[in-house]
């Protein structure tokens, strides 16, 4: 597989050392806020298996004992833009957490929602080479896809086999030690622009950091916002971040398609704030308090003072009602949705036996959301909130943190990808080994 195999195994290794030390730390890069969760890990539900498949896969019981956000700078669209301002910001989130933990932390594993990801699924079969199916069959199966040419400068982010089949017996989840001839497996791969990748690893080694692993928010948010039903029958997750929307679908408890739509909360308010000839903040503030996308009879009485300081009084002091504010707001999210939508059909959501849509996010707080999205995007629609996790604060257990906490659970209980596996020697590709090898020397 065209990869960065080795790289990926280096920053698993990190993530083993890290949890046998007890102590990680994830950071998650937002376009409007960057959050730093420091987790304890219970030593005691640790348990390894060598280098073998599933090492690293399994219940870790883990306590946040450390949490700090901080306004985002030098992010945009889920990408760093300005590596000086994305330093300064991770820095003062990582230390308020340090400092709320009382302890330092050197690895981190961070998530992030923009590269413009692309998904793939990928089939691969072999021939059991014993009886029974060894963790060495399940390495030459994955190895065995056929990889399409995704192009250039873009890396492997995800590889998770979503399936796997042995003889006529088809979703078998684990096949180790069962019995059968012929192994096939189903493979969701996920690509992302490398320079992205480059940059925050860049970003974390000038923050003093060691960066221990890395995944999708898109992914991340559905394994925190989901109930077990939800990802076994099959739903979609919408992360309506500040300047992008995540979209990820799950079936059978994998995820199987993810993508990112470059709008988000932050669009509304600037919407807001070229309407109103307001400040940035001040349009922020009025979305936040008096907005919504559903109008009433009774919105069109009550009035909004536009607190401004230009020196015009008359400027200064205008009125606009809750009904001309939902009249700037809803198109902006409606447009959202509706791409969306596009993006749903195009990845064949309508065939899914479930079509359940969960709403989280931070913009996804908009009164009225809910709503306008089942006429929009299909009839189930709800509010998803993240899981509870011990130890996390009050204020972090909104929808704008599922991302964090979904990091939590990916730290803790990570699932098998194709790099936790030992791959044959034959089955390298030297071309894409020495990309992998230069990539790792100049970013560690």
């Amino acid at each position: 597989m065209t990869m960065l195999y080795e790289t990926q195994r280096a920053m698993r290794n990190m993530r083993k050392a890290a949890l046998q030390r007890g102590v990680v730390a994830v950071l998650d890069v937002g376009s409007s806020k960057i959050a730093c969760l420091v987790l304890r890990i219970d030593q005691s539900g640790v348990h390894y298996q060598g280098d073998s498949a599933g090492s690293l896969a399994g219940q870790v019981g883990f306590r946040v004992i450390g949490a700090a956000t901080t306004r985002s700078r030098g992010v945009n669209f889920g990408e760093i833009d300005a590596m000086p301002e994305a330093e300064r910001a991770i820095r003062t989130a990582v230390q308020a957490a340090q400092k709320m933990a009382n302890i330092r932390v050197d690895h981190v594993i961070a998530c992030f929602s923009g590269a413009e990801p692309r998904s793939y699924g990928l089939a691969g079969q072999v021939e059991v080479e014993g009886q029974a199916v060894t963790e060495q069959d399940i390495a030459r199966v994955l190895a065995a896809c056929d990889v399409p040419d995704y192009g250039a400068g873009r890396e492997v982010l995800h590889a998770q086999p979503v399936n796997f089949a042995l003889d006529h017996r088809s979703g078998l989840s684990d096949p180790r030690g069962q019995i059968g001839q012929v192994l096939s497996t189903d493979l969701h791969m996920l690509t992302v622009d490398a320079t992205v990748i480059q940059n925050l690893a860049y970003c974390l080694k000038r923050c003093d950091l060691e960066l221990a692993g890395v995944a999708s928010s898109s992914y991340v948010t559905g394994i925190s916002s989901l109930v077990e039903d939800e990802q076994e029958l099959g739903a979609a997750v919408i992360d309506m971040g500040g300047t992008t929307t995540g979209i990820s679908i799950f079936m059978k408890k994998h995820m199987i398609y993810a993508d990112t739509v470059r709008m988000g909360g932050d669009h509304v308010t600037s919407d807001i704030s070229m309407a109103l000839q307001i400040p940035a903040s001040h349009a922020e503030r009025i979305k936040t308090f008096y907005g919504g996308v559903v109008a009433t009879g009774r919105d069109d009485l009550e009035r909004i003072e536009l607190k401004c300081e230009t020196g015009d009084w008359n400027h200064d002091r205008r009125e606009v009602s809750v009904a001309e504010l939902i009249g700037i707001m809803r198109p902006r999210v409606e447009e959202i949705l509706e791409e969306v939508r596009y993006r749903l059909d195009a990845a064949g959501f309508d065939h899914l036996p479930s079509q359940q849509i969960v709403l989280t996010g931070g913009a996804s707080q908009i009164p009225g959301l809910d709503g306008l999205a089942s006429r929009i995007l299909g009839q189930r629609v709800r509010l998803g909130r993240p899981l509870r996790v011990h130890g996390l604060p009050q204020a972090a257990t909104g929808p704008g943190f599922a991302s964090s906490v979904g990091m939590c659970l990916f730290a803790a209980r990570p699932q098998d990808e194709w790099w936790d596996f030992e791959v044959p020697v034959d089955r390298y590709p030297t071309k894409s080994l020495r990309r992998a090898v230069r990539w790792f020397k100049d970013n560690w």
